[in-house]
């Protein structure tokens, strides 16, 4: 099974068992970057796929929590070399089941170079990519240097995406369809009105993998109402708090598991 199909099989065993996969998302290095392998171990032990933040100084997207947690590991000196070989180091130790997913804005990747990028990842377990700030009609480069070792590189379609746009980036998408349930950035609580969920539904009928919504998911309620109309959800910034509290991630990842 290939690198992406791995992410696709992730997802797809946990929706099989009647609840939405959880992708749980960490900025590499927060709150420690000491911590940074165990913090790991800990969510493998309870998500189905793990995102694995690259800190940037200028993260458009994201929301405070994320911004604030990005601003601190760079802070401690982590980087995407750095990244790549704590991974390195995890992947000898085959320490992780998880399929891993780097979420990096543009630069870093570039200034580490797209090529030598898709095979250090792939050579250290990472199973795909996901860029935000990466427009479909110029992630040519990157796709093509990700395709030579099977690795995803996922699309985002947003509630205002247009039909046929909607189409396109379903198509092109590989491992998941990445659903944001709202325009703006992460972080905020989404309550999942009506239209959000005929939204995720529309999504679901033109994409021929999983799909996983994410911005604002941040409770078990919230994974309840979106069990069956989605694949899999996202995780992130109320998982950055949980680790700034101090408290154990993976228990609280299994709290949102629906009963």
């Amino acid at each position: 099974m290939s690198p992406r199909e791995q992410i696709t099989a992730a997802i797809r065993t946990a929706a099989a068992r009647g609840e939405p996969a959880l992708i749980a998302y960490l900025t590499a290095g927060f709150p420690r970057r000491a911590s940074f392998r165990d913090d790991l171990r800990a969510l493998a032990s309870a998500a189905d796929v793990i995102e694995i933040g690259v800190p940037f100084t200028d993260p458009m997207a994201d929301g405070v929590t994320i911004q604030r947690a990005s601003l601190a590991a760079l802070a401690q000196g982590v980087t995407l070399d750095w990244i790549l070989e704590e991974l390195e180091a995890l992947e000898e130790l085959r320490s992780i089941e998880a399929p891993l997913l780097l979420m990096s804005y543009l630069n870093p990747f570039l200034a580490y170079g797209v090529e030598r990028l898709a095979e250090t990842a792939a050579l250290t377990g990472v199973s795909g990519f996901i860029v935000p700030d990466l427009p479909f009609d110029e992630s040519s480069e990157l796709r093509a240097a990700a395709d030579k070792w099977d690795l995803a590189l996922v699309q985002m379609v947003t509630p205002v995406t247009e039909p046929g746009r909607l189409r396109e980036l379903c198509a092109a998408s590989q491992g998941f369809v990445y659903a944001v349930t709202m325009t703006g950035t992460t972080g905020k609580n989404v309550a999942v009105p009506d239209e959000v969920i005929a939204y995720l539904e529309r999504v679901r009928t033109g994409s021929p993998l999983p799909v996983c919504a994410g911005f604002g998911i941040r409770s078990r309620e919230q994974v309840e109402r979106l069990r069956g109309h989605v694949d899999g959800v996202v995780v992130g910034s109320a998982l950055i708090e949980v680790l700034e509290r101090g408290e154990d991630p993976a228990a609280w990842l299994r709290g949102l598991r629906p009963k």
